[in-house]
């Protein structure tokens, strides 16, 4: 058996490494089918509806297939409707300090519900004044949403039996008139699909390379760094190659033009889309580097790239131009001929 040794010198960097905070996020769309549609439906409708399966098992939440025999399940179980909707506590862990993205504003428990007449448990967020208010084995009732559109967060919580609804601090509290709460309009039909936004707040604290990459951008400049073993330049830049785990060697300072390499024509229309389809993503090798980069090729018409293409980076305006690859808004033609295939025919 081969060994092979890699030793790496870490050294501190002389200039602070750069970190921002990020919120990537979508939308995710999907359609119900008529299990999870009619249990949407009934939530909408201020109905908790499960499945049976073939043991009599009552799911809720629903499952679409049986877990005995992986047979469609089609029968459908409802568990209570209404204002009196209770369960049981089957186990919790209490939120001390709720954020933006949590159901409730004060602290709450996340507890898995067990709804009377069904044989599996919810989670769902429980309304509470303490930890010291919720037990495992406790009675709970649903707690409605003021607005009802057909997803799990037409429940708003639950609470104690014989909790005063004015304690309550929903986001959405519903009204505590004791009038159903609204349903939105066009809610007759049944729920067909749902939207889940996914997101993630993360903070990102940027390699010493990077961060002078980012410095650099800043200032209009595209900055690589060349291998300590080889001759090849990287952009962005990496503090450690990644063939071979040594350090990276000196700075580069490379053209904003390039070749167009490979690349894609988006056609298709998507939620936060900025850019009307058709338009053009890119893999692009700029002057001087041996790495190609990803950016939009606008500036023409989509149907008007090609491999080869030499295009021009276009940048933010100085005063709005961000430590990030946005710094460059596109890449557009020069106009130029098109440059030799050999010389980007290894980077496909």
């Amino acid at each position: 058996m081969t060994f092979r040794k890699i030793v790496v010198d870490i050294t501190s960097p002389d200039k602070p490494v750069l970190s921002a905070s990020l919120t990537p996020s979508f939308d995710y769309t999907r359609s119900t089918g008529p299990v999870l549609g009619a249990f949407f439906t009934g939530l909408r409708d201020r109905r908790i509806v499960g499945t049976r399966d073939s043991r009599g098992t009552v799911h809720v939440p629903p499952v679409e297939f049986d877990p005995h025999t992986r047979a469609p399940l089609t029968q459908t179980a409802e568990v209570g409707s209404g204002d009196g909707v209770g369960g049981v506590v089957v186990a919790w862990t209490w939120v001390p300090d709720p954020t933006d993205v949590n159901p409730l504003d004060t602290p709450f428990a996340w507890a898995l519900v067990r709804f009377d007449g069904a044989d599996t448990a919810m989670l769902l967020a429980l309304a509470a004044d303490g930890p010291e208010a919720v037990s495992t084995g406790m009675r709970v009732r649903v707690r409605w949403s003021a607005e009802r559109r057909g997803d799990v967060h037409d429940i708003a919580c639950v609470v104690p039996e014989g909790y005063d609804d004015d304690n309550i601090a929903a986001t959405d509290a519903p009204p505590t008139d004791g009038e159903p709460a609204a349903v939105e309009p066009g809610a007759a039909e049944p729920v067909s699909g749902v939207v889940t936004p996914i997101g993630l707040a993360v903070t990102h604290t940027a390699a010493p390379a990077e961060s002078e990459f980012l410095r650099a951008i800043v200032q209009g400049r595209v900055l690589g760094r060349r291998r300590s073993n080889g001759p090849e330049v990287y952009v962005p830049p990496r503090d450690y190659c990644p063939s071979d785990g040594v350090a990276m060697g000196e700075y580069i300072e490379v053209a904003d033009t390039g070749t167009v390499t490979t690349f894609g024509i988006v056609n298709v229309p998507f939620a936060g889309q900025q850019i009307t389809p058709p338009y053009v993503t890119a893999y692009i090798l700029l002057d001087g580097s041996d790495v190609p980069i990803q950016h939009l090729v606008l500036g023409c018409e989509a149907s008007e790239v090609r491999m080869g293409m030499r295009v021009r980076a276009v940048w933010a305006p100085e005063a709005d131009r961000p430590a990030s690859m946005k710094a460059i808004t596109h890449f557009e033609p020069t106009g130029d001929p098109d440059a030799d295939p050999a010389t980007y025919a290894k980077h496909l």
